[in-house]
């Protein structure tokens, strides 16, 4: 099992770590993610939208 991401990584740090373009990682609404967007914030996001639905 792979380790999961750190969660005080930016996106930037991540995109640039993995070999990954810039804007790979997307807000839900389609734009991309800001680059100073902490890997934590988005999975509190994430969890905050699976709880609603």
């Amino acid at each position: 099992m792979a380790r999961k991401t750190r969660s005080d990584c930016t996106v930037g740090t991540f995109e640039k770590k993995y070999g990954l373009p810039p804007g790979t990682i997307r807000n839900a609404d389609g734009r991309d993610t800001r680059s100073d967007k902490k890997i934590g914030t988005i999975r509190k996001e994430a969890e905050r939208n699976q709880n609603k639905n």
